[in-house]
């Protein structure tokens, strides 16, 4: 039989379909995500209100280091046998998302396995991303129906993309910065046939999960003004910020070509894990995605000298973590180092030219560093304003601050690339 072609109402119908319903799926698996996260975290850290910080606080420091010795040796022993398994049979390896969105297939309960492992140990404290078990869960749900609706090779590669960043849209409460995320890093590509689906896709998502996720944004920060002192800095700090979020990227690369292939696992996971654990009985905040030290950064709620030091852990942390095995994100851990990098050149900044508050640099190093580590200077800029709710205010210095740091991840990267750095 005939099927429908790219110009029938059939093929137009179906098209429409199956796009709501990767979206209905992501914002499902992206509120199940959420669920699962917070419903650990408050079970391993006894309490039922407030921020993970605070009830790490209230919590008794010894619930630290079980807690992360747990999430190490669940880590471990989960990504050891689902690794092994992927190497005894290949259509059950781990499919990133950027391989599905090149065709590839993502086996269902590999996915799903490989998920849950990342929220349990991030629930638990771990010091890494969550937002990339909600992009897996939703990328393979939308290859899963575009295999089943039966479109075309092109079609499903968008699907799938979207799908993706309608997972981080649910998550997050991110429907533009999830839109621009599958455009700009998975689809490479700015088009109808693009820009529609991702649009569409994370709105319904992010509606979707709204029934069990908070509204209001991520982090709580004030709204900052335009100030003369805000613009200059920007301009001066943007390549220093892009200086350092490439080291960033260099040293979890190499932790991520270096980390146990076999099982050396089940002993370098636990002992990393104990270890960020031990770290974290005078640094509470470096444990978790990154939240914890980008709300300490934005609201500059201790000094700068303290917020320096908890970075520097926490991008220790993060890159052992990576090093150790563990699969996620770097996405909020990025924007928290980024954040407390700013603060901490604001700070030295305001020595000279005092008058703008804190948290603007803040802001600005946070959305500077994480678009060299995103390589998306679009989605980074979008997440940013949408996680801390701010204004066009800040738009043109923000703007300024990335540019310049992409300038430079650009020139390091590609002289890596050459040979010359």
């Amino acid at each position: 039989r005939r099927q429908p072609g790219p110009t029938t109402p059939g093929w137009l119908i179906r098209l429409v379909v199956v796009t709501a319903l990767v979206g209905v799926g992501a914002g499902i698996g992206g509120g199940l995500v959420y669920l699962g996260l917070h419903g650990i975290q408050h079970l391993a850290f006894g309490y039922s209100e407030g921020s993970f910080l605070e009830g790490l606080l209230d919590a008794p420091p010894v619930n630290r280091v079980v807690a992360l010795v747990v999430a190490g040796i669940v880590g471990a022993v989960g990504w050891y046998f689902l690794r092994a398994w992927g190497r005894r049979r290949a259509d059950h390896a781990v499919v990133s998302v950027e391989a599905a969105v090149g065709g590839k297939r993502m086996p269902g309960v590999v996915t799903l396995l490989n998920a849950a492992l990342q929220v349990v140990i991030v629930g638990l404290g771990a010091s890494i991303g969550r937002e990339v078990a909600p992009r897996e869960i939703a990328a393979w749900w939308a290859s899963w129906l575009a295999d089943r609706a039966g479109v075309s090779a092109r079609e499903r590669r968008i699907l799938v993309a979207c799908g993706a960043g309608a997972g981080l849209a649910a998550v997050y409460n991110v429907p533009f910065g999830g839109a621009v995320f599958a455009v700009e890093i998975l689809l490479a590509e700015i088009s109808f046939a693009t820009v529609l689906p991702a649009l569409a896709t994370s709105a319904i998502a992010a509606l979707v999960a709204r029934i069990v996720v908070p509204a209001n944004p991520l982090y709580v920060v004030e709204q900052v003004p335009l100030h003369p002192q805000i613009v200059v800095w920007a301009i001066l700090a943007g390549p220093i910020i892009g200086f350092a979020a490439v080291g960033f990227v260099r040293l979890t690369r190499l932790a991520q070509n270096h980390r146990p292939k076999s099982w050396g696992i089940l002993i370098v996971m636990p002992l990393v894990f104990a270890a960020v654990g031990v770290a974290s009985l005078w640094l509470p905040a470096i444990l978790g995605n990154g939240r914890s030290l980008g709300q300490l950064a934005f609201s500059a709620s201790l000094p700068v000298v303290v917020i320096l030091v908890i970075t520097l852990v926490k991008t220790a942390a993060t890159v052992g973590t990576i090093g150790a095995g563990a699969a996620g994100g770097t996405l909020t851990p990025s924007l928290a180092i980024g954040a407390g990098l700013g603060l901490t050149l604001g700070g030295v900044w305001q020595l000279a030219w005092p008058g703008e508050p804190l948290a603007a640099f803040a802001l600005l190093g946070s959305a500077a560093f994480l678009a060299v580590t995103m390589r998306a200077p679009l989605t980074a800029l979008l997440l940013v304003m949408e996680f801390t709710n701010q204004g066009p205010e800040l738009l043109a210095p923000i703007m300024l601050c990335v540019a310049g740091a992409v300038a430079v991840g650009y020139v390091l990267e590609r002289g890596r690339v050459t040979g010359v750095a």
